[in-house]
Order: structure tokens, then C-alpha cells, then sequence
């Protein structure tokens, strides 16, 4: 059985409790690997290497361009290996070889975006109010990140905080869920193999009371990057009351996709399947919320149903298949639960609706027509391949409806009326909105959501500014001696 151990200040070892996790393969229920998981201690040991590799000249006094050469060694290396890591990944959490494969293999343009800014944050002299001052500012490293990423698309969340972070000149411990972590430790020796100094990136995994509390409040992390449910998020910002560190927040969501009745329904019924059962459900954006012109009601859910019955769900390192099992038991039983409650208030199974009778976490794409917005599964972020329809008459009910939500993560709008998609998307609560497509990424484009769905954004231009502060220097250029200051002029 495969042994992972942590990654801390450019070594490998075991954590100082001694304690180890097995993880499980969703695809069959056995487990088949075991991995340390780190302590209090182990959390000190990685956040002092940071910090002291922050100080260190071979960290601190490189250049930016030299920075950005690294990031494209690291991209190359993720390019190389992403058919190995994407093995692993589906190994360990079940999502297709085919998505994290290719996934793993394009987060390598993320490493490359970053390593091209790295050596473009600049800042600025001002125009400053008072004679004889030479007032300018530059944009330094925040501190010492702590990263923390979920299971479900960790290379992507990864890059998304760790690009950024490492181009503006920051150390980082990435923490990985204690649900399959084995992407992230194998990605470990990249960043060694890559030549990043000892202590820029260590990477640790373990439960929230020994390894996630003591991170997030640790004294000497200056910024906190979570992506992961709201519930975890509360206590994130509550301990990061202790050190005061700068807070982004990616979180989850009950995307609403509108399909209006001049949409191409085709389009339609596969960017509800898309948004629904790709990645078997398991993604923060999923469009969950399917919310259909009365009129085109019934032939798109029998569009998506004609669809569906093509969908083979299996082994996930099989390339024939569409959907895989889900990460955790707990996962199918939640979904087991919502969907009983969606029954009971009057919702209708147009297929699937259960478990397959077979080893692994194994879950059947389903689709719900819902009678009311109130109905569990329009409510609950389930985390699998269960999509919910409801119909709406007018624009400004779907407008409502959409809204009607405390999160605001995805969204996205089918129509074929170009002023409609300006108008609707412009109403939508939402901090992605995809007008006839779903689920497009690309490292140019911010992410992040409003509401319950977090706050700042990873990604983009604007997301290594993040990882910087400003400082600002004043220079008295007069050859004249400081005035006395207790003399007013």
C-alpha cells in the first residue's frame, strides 16, 4: 500500500504525532493508500520555514524574472507528468482519468500566466502635493500563505492561489484535505524537483483540530487563501481573528442556469448535463438550479432525459466512461436523504433518483422536476449528478428565482436574444455568469463568488496584486535640513 508523507521545509517525513490516515479508492471501497498527517508542531516547523525563507537572500533577494523561470520549470514539470498525477487523483477521489488528466496537464498555462506577471507587478512614482519629496511606492510579498484546498479539483485550486503567490515572492503551506490527498503530495515533488528553495512550499495534510486550526491562526501567517463549504469558512475567519491575516474565501454554491424559450435547446440540454453531471456533480459551480421557460419545458427535459440514458457511469480510469463514483459513501447518502425530503414535498424523479447496486460510492446521474422553489434538492448542495427543473414564466421571475439564494458563485443564461443576455446577466447575483456555455475556465478570467459563495477573487490580473502590499517611500530631496517641526509655516 502507497505511504505519503508530509512535505515540510524541502523534506519528507512523518508527522511528530506519529498519526496516520488511510484513503480509500471510491471505486471499489478499499483503501489503498495511508498518508501522515501533520500536527501542531509540524504546522510551526512549516510556517517557521516559511517565514524564514521569506528573509532568506535566496529567496527574498531574487529577482522577479528569475521567479517566473521557475513557474514555467513547474509548468513544464505538471505538463509532463499529468497523466501520472491524474492517475492518482482518480485513484484517489474517483473523478475520470479523463478530466484530471487533461485538468492537471491545463493548470500548467496557470503556472505559465503567473510565471509571465511575475516580473510585471510594478509600482509607481506619485505626483506628490509637497516641494522637495520624491514619494514613490513598490508592491512587496504578503508573508507567508497558507493555502488550503478541498478534494474535489485540487490541482486547479491549487494553481489558483499558489501561481500568484509564488510570482509575487510569497512562501506557502498548502494544506490538502484530509480526503484524498494524494495529488497534492505527489505535486510536492515537483515543486522540489522544479528548484524552489527549501521552505517557499511546504505541503501537509490532517484534520481541522491539529493541522487546519493551528494554521489558520497561526501568528506568523499573513494571509489565508480557503477554498471549501461555508461551515469550514466560519471558522476560518474566526481564527484568522487571532493573527489578523488577510482572508479570500472560495466557497460553494446552487448555481442557477435560466434557459429561456428562445434558447437553442440543444445547447441547453448539454449545458444543463454539463453543469450537472460533469465531474459526476462534484464541483462548486454545478448548475444545480435549472430554471426553464414554461413553454420549452417538457421538450428540454425530454431532450436532457433522450440525453441522459447515454451516460455510462463506472470505473473512472475507464475511457468509455461518463460518470464516476463519488468521493465519499457520506456523499451518497446526503444525496439519498435530499432527495427523499424532494419527494415528500412534491417533487418528481423524471430518472435515476438511487444508488447503483454495485462496489464504490457509485451514484445514478438523476434528474428532479420540482414543483416549488422551497423543494430540498433546489436548497441543498448535494455534491452529485442530481439536476433539479423548474419552471418560470416571465424574465423577471427567473431574475427572482435565480437570486433567490444566499449563495452566488456560477450562473448561466440560454438565449439566443443577445440584448436579453446583457440584461439578465447584468441582474444575476453571481460572480460567474456564462451566457450559452458552462463550466469555462481560463487563468485570465477572475473567480470567486458574492454572498455565502466568499469573497476576492483568484485568477486574473487583479489576484497577484493580492498577494502583495503596498509600501510607500518618502524622500527628502532638499539639501536644506528637516524643518523644525514645532514651527508651523
Amino acid at each position: 500500500m502507497q505511504h505519503y508523507q508530509l512535505f515540510i521545509d524541502g523534506s519528507w517525513t512523518d508527522g511528530r504525532t506519529g498519526q496516520v490516515m488511510s484513503s480509500q479508492n471510491p471505486a471499489t471501497g478499499q483503501d489503498w493508500a495511508t498518508f501522515a498527517c501533520a500536527a501542531a508542531e509540524d504546522v510551526d516547523r512549516a510556517v517557521a520555514a516559511a517565514k524564514r525563507t521569506l528573509a532568506d537572500p535566496g529567496w527574498r533577494d531574487m529577482t522577479q524574472t528569475a521567479r517566473g523561470k521557475l513557474l514555467y520549470r513547474l509548468a513544464e514539470l505538471i505538463e509532463e507528468r499529468a497523466a501520472h498525477i491524474g492517475e492518482i487523483e482518480t485513484t484517489d477521489s474517483g473523478k475520470l482519468l479523463a478530466e484530471t488528466a487533461s485538468q492537471t496537464k491545463y493548470v500548467g498555462d496557470y503556472y505559465r500566466y503567473y510565471a509571465g506577471l511575475a516580473d510585471k507587478i510594478e509600482g509607481q512614482v506619485l505626483p506628490i502635493d509637497k516641494p522637495d519629496m520624491h514619494v514613490f511606492t513598490r508592491r512587496e510579498p504578503i508573508g507567508v500563505v497558507a493555502a488550503i484546498v478541498p478534494w474535489n479539483a485540487q490541482m486547479f485550486l491549487t494553481a489558483t492561489k499558489l501561481g500568484p503567490a509564488l510570482a509575487a515572492g510569497c512562501c506557502v503551506v498548502l494544506k490538502a484535505s484530509e480526503i484524498a490527498p494524494a495529488p497534492m503530495l505527489e505535486f510536492a515533488r515537483l515543486i522540489e524537483e522544479a528548484g524552489f528553495p527549501a521552505g517557499v512550499v511546504s505541503v501537509i495534510t490532517g484534520d481541522a483540530e491539529n493541522c487546519a486550526i493551528p494554521l489558520t491562526r497561526h501568528k506568523d501567517v499573513d494571509r489565508v487563501a480557503f477554498t471549501g463549504g461555508p461551515e469550514t469558512a466560519r471558522h476560518v475567519v474566526r481564527n484568522s481573528a487571532e493573527n489578523f491575516a488577510v482572508t479570500t474565501l472560495e466557497l460553494g454554491g446552487k448555481s442557477p442556469i435560466l434557459v429561456f424559450e428562445d434558447a437553442d435547446l440543444e445547447g441547453a440540454a448539454n449545458g444543463l448535463i454539463a453543469g450537472n453531471f460533469g465531474a459526476s456533480g462534484q464541483s462548486c459551480v454545478a448548475g444545480t438550479r435549472g430554471l426553464v421557460q414554461r413553454p420549452v419545458f417538457e421538450e428540454l427535459a425530454r431532450r436532457i432525459a433522450e440525453k441522459s440514458e447515454g451516460i455510462v457511469v463506472g470505473d473512472p480510469l475507464a475511457a468509455s466512461t461518463h460518470v464516476g463514483p463519488l468521493c465519499t459513501r457520506a456523499q451518497v447518502e446526503k444525496i439519498g436523504a435530499t432527495l427523499e425530503a424532494a419527494k415528500s414535498q412534491g417533487a418528481r424523479i423524471r430518472f435515476g433518483g438511487a444508488p447503483l447496486d454495485r462496489p464504490g460510492n457509485y451514484m445514478a446521474p438523476t434528474l428532479v422536476e420540482c414543483k416549488t422553489p422551497e423543494t430540498e434538492t433546489l436548497q441543498v448542495e448535494m455534491f452529485g449528478p442530481v439536476m433539479s427543473l423548474l419552471p418560470f414564466d416571465t424574465e423577471e421571475e427567473a431574475i427572482a428565482l435565480a437570486n433567490d439564494t444566499p449563495y452566488g458563485l456560477g450562473s448561466g443564461v440560454f438565449t439566443q436574444n443577445v440584448a436579453r443576455a446583457h440584461r439578465v446577466s447584468s441582474r444575476l447575483r453571481a460572480g460567474i455568469c456564462w451566457v450559452n456555455t458552462y463550466r469555462a475556465v481560463s487563468p485570465i478570467a477572475p473567480f470567486g463568488g458574492f454572498n455565502q459563495s466568499g469573497y476576492g477573487r483568484e485568477a486574473g490580473l487583479e489576484a497577484i496584486l493580492d498577494y502583495t502590499r503596498t509600501k510607500t517611500t518618502w524622500i527628502n530631496m532638499s539639501e536644506a535640513p528637516m524643518s523644525n517641526p514645532f514651527v508651523m509655516r
